[in-house]
């Protein structure tokens, strides 16, 4: 398949004149170019819609942002979720045009340039296997935290954990598209089954008027206050930002990346059944999905916990809110569930990663001139891009080596964390080439549109920006303490955004330097109650409860 399967509209063409031009082809004939199976059913791809909206920051991370900003996190979640809305519209309304096309980026390549669409391609491949190596080192950590809430320790056995899962999870990809759609529909019922359970545990508890004593929580230091359910948990004393302005700017950034590969629904299109019925409906119930799964579990938890309970650990970690509510409620065992949720989060997370990198190496294998790149464009007999779905599961698989040789480590561990800031280049992209698209001849105005599009895509588009202007304010994402000074010279070398970085400042007997503001955030900063908040009050100790050992244990 050549790329468009339709020709390119030409950019300059007024909107007035689009709207004279444009035909809705069907989709029969845009498939002629695609040689995928339209497997994926309405039910696969709704719950892969919820599915890639939850991830393992509401489980663990909500805590972090709780403490941050208080019951204003709620208006926050409401604020990024309409922004990653008007995201998912642009996209949504592309694809609607074109659904036999296997990935949003196409239309950076058909709307911006070629140039451009190779950077944003190759950039978001790279992206997809640097998350996917953090989330299959997240899977072994959580799995060995869930056997070790039963005297269990599998510490020793972490490599094999990743394997297995790697390679069940790549099977699945491998057997037909219809098997990946089932397992998110189950990963994901699990994930909502949780969430559900949490807010009517919170109705429960608040038409009780129940109240509970201090009690000890699991990953909690100390004993935690005791306090009675009621909503003016919420309401009393509430303030826009209770800890200050900075604290609340910075849990923008902090809930963007909670949101990150919210756009996964849009990599699924060319293989689902009746696409023009399908997409419009995932994508319009995303604001209630939000409103439901991130707003009422947030509402939940802290009329049940008063948020200002909610406090650092030692080590730098917060408490689950999830493993609160639930011990409050009477389950001694609430540790084990949060974590047996986690895990399947965190396969649901790896399962989708392994899915979108397939994909998006298959597209840019058959974008390529070099007949070796094009082998990887290939459909296996079972309709799935296999070749570029096991390269990409390869790629991932390096994650416990590269855990496991320090001086690597540390460089994989920036260069992850530049992939995450590097999306919000490619969502700015994507915003821009909707606009050309809404210009061009093959805009459909009788198609999926985006009101107000002229309004709503630089309103996007600025927000993006000011997210990644708060990287450089927070000292959560300005650096952190490595102990290799070669690695950190390596790096400001082949970082282009640290080139204007000082020399890193040696400091007097000791061995650690000073990595100072690269345009990154740590991946797990925003989806893990575990990662350590780096300040400028000096060294860090070292992260033993991190999720991402030994990674991001510096």
């Amino acid at each position: 398949m050549t790329f468009g399967n339709t020709k390119t509209g030409k950019t300059g063409t007024s909107t007035s004149e689009a709207t004279e031009t444009a035909q809705i082809k069907s989709v029969e004939s845009l498939d002629k170019g695609n040689d995928m199976e339209r497997g994926l059913k309405n039910r696969h791809v709704q719950f892969i819609a919820i599915g890639g909206t939850i991830g393992t920051g509401l489980f663990l991370g909500s805590g972090k942002s709780i403490a941050l900003t208080g019951p204003s996190i709620i208006l926050v979640y409401i604020g990024v979720g309409l922004i990653m809305f008007l995201l998912m519209r642009a996209i949504g309304e592309m694809m609607y045009s074109d659904p036999s096309q296997h990935t949003f980026i196409n239309f950076i390549t058909r709307y911006l340039g070629r140039g451009w669409g190779k950077f944003a391609g190759w950039t978001y491949w790279i992206v997809l296997i640097l998350t996917g190596m953090t989330e299959i080192t997240a899977v072994s950590t959580y799995f060995v935290t869930f056997f070790g809430t039963f005297g269990i320790d599998l510490n020793a056995w972490k490599w094999l954990i990743e394997l297995c899962f790697l390679v069940a999870l790549t099977g699945i990809n491998l057997i037909a598209v219809k098997v990946f759609g089932e397992a998110e529909f189950w990963f994901s019922m699990i994930k909502i089954t949780l969430i559900v359970g949490l807010i009517v545990t919170a109705v429960v508890m608040l038409f009780l008027g129940f109240s509970y004593p201090a009690t000890h929580i699991e990953g909690v230091d100390g004993t935690v206050s005791g306090a009675t359910v009621s909503l003016t948990n919420i309401t009393d004393g509430f303030q826009l930002a209770p800890n200050g302005w900075m604290n609340f700017f910075m849990s923008f950034q902090m809930v963007f990346f909670a949101y990150q590969l919210i756009e996964f629904v849009g990599v699924t299109v060319s293989e689902t059944q009746n696409p023009r019925k399908v997409l419009p409906k995932a994508v319009n119930e995303l604001i209630m999905r939000i409103l439901i799964f991130y707003v009422g579990a947030l509402v939940a938890i802290m009329a049940i916990v008063p948020w200002r309970n909610f406090h650092q650990n030692a080590d730098g970690s917060f408490g689950s809110p999830f493993i609160m509510v639930f011990k409050y409620a009477g389950l001694d065992w609430a540790a084990a569930l949060v974590f047996f949720v986690v895990i399947t989060a965190a396969a649901s997370a790896l399962n989708s990663l392994i899915y979108s990198a397939g994909r998006h190496l298959y597209q840019l294998a058959q974008d390529s001139e070099s007949p070796a790149m094009q082998r990887l464009g290939e459909v296996s007999d079972h309709k799935v891009p296999a070749k570029a779905i096991i390269v990409s599961g390869c790629m991932i698989l390096f994650s416990p080596l590269v855990n496991a040789i320090p001086g690597v480590s540390g460089a994989f561990v920036l260069f992850a964390s530049a992939a995450s800031a590097v999306v919000i280049f490619i969502y700015i992209l994507t915003m821009l080439a909707h606009r050309r698209y809404r210009q061009s001849a093959d805009f459909l105005p009788d198609g999926f549109v985006m009101p107000a599009w002229q309004v709503c895509d630089w309103i996007a588009i600025a927000f993006y920006v000011f997210v990644y202007v708060t990287l450089f304010l927070s000292a959560d994402t300005r650096g952190f303490r490595h102990r290799r000074p070669a690695v950190a010279r390596r790096v400001r070398r082949l970082l282009p955004a640290a080139r204007a970085i000082p020399e890193p400042r040696f400091e007097s007997g000791s061995r650690e330097v000073d990595v100072l503001p690269v345009a990154a955030v740590c991946v797990a900063c925003a989806c893990c109650a575990t990662c350590r908040a780096f300040d400028e009050r000096g060294p860090v100790e070292t992260l033993r409860k991190c999720a991402f050992p030994p990674t991001l244990v510096v």
